[in-house]
């Protein structure tokens, strides 16, 4: 970017932090929070104290230290020590679109939206896992779900298992293999083989 004049000058304080850049620089992503940030009428709509000439968001100062870097340069890059959500839920109040986020950090910001909805498919019940790839075994079965919780209560403990839950066992055993071993399982397993380093190469 260009040096601008006195006058293109703009401080924003988020979070106790001060940054300082041109409104120029702001206005190169029309229609978002910032570039509102650079319209003239910006001090009546926006926390601003006229005696220090700057306006105020109370918001993660490092967070936007790299999404006002993104007006600077025309890349998004995601911070190594931001959990995800906090950083999209950021992003969605500067009004910056997350597919714009660089493919180098494409996969840490997605990697936490892929657990989430992975934990939720786990949490759909055997019924769900089944349905994925049915093969008669009848893995699908809903009224497993009881047994399979005790199965997995007991496992946990150490305790042995009886016959019948021995039997379960077995029926689950080759899926939950596959699921750590192989990443192209199914869904499942591909969302889960990147946060687990597993996966066998061909």
């Amino acid at each position: 970017m260009g040096q601008g004049d006195e006058n293109d000058r703009i401080v924003i304080n988020v979070g106790g932090t001060r940054h300082q850049t041109y409104r120029s620089t702001l206005r190169t992503l029309p229609g978002t929070r910032l570039a509102w940030l650079a319209e003239p009428e910006a001090h009546s709509h926006f926390d601003y104290d006229s005696k220090i000439d700057e306006f105020f968001f109370d918001r993660h100062p490092g967070v936007f230290a790299h999404i006002l870097n993104y007006y600077r340069t025309g890349k998004l890059h995601c911070p190594a020590d931001v959990c995800g959500p906090l950083y999209e839920e950021e992003l969605a109040f500067w009004g910056i679109d997350e597919t714009d986020v660089e493919p180098c950090c494409w996969m840490t910001y997605r990697q936490h939206r892929e657990a989430e909805e992975a934990l939720d498919s786990f949490g759909g019940g055997a019924l769900d896992v089944g349905s994925e790839e049915a093969d008669g075994d009848g893995m699908g079965d809903s009224g497993d779900g009881d047994e399979e919780l005790e199965m997995t209560k007991r496992l946990a403990l150490g305790d042995s298992l009886d016959a019948k839950s021995a039997g379960l066992w077995r029926r689950w055993q080759r899926r939950v293999w596959a699921l750590f071993e192989d990443p192209y399982s199914s869904k499942y397993a591909r969302v889960s083989a990147p946060l687990h380093g597993c996966g066998r190469t061909n």
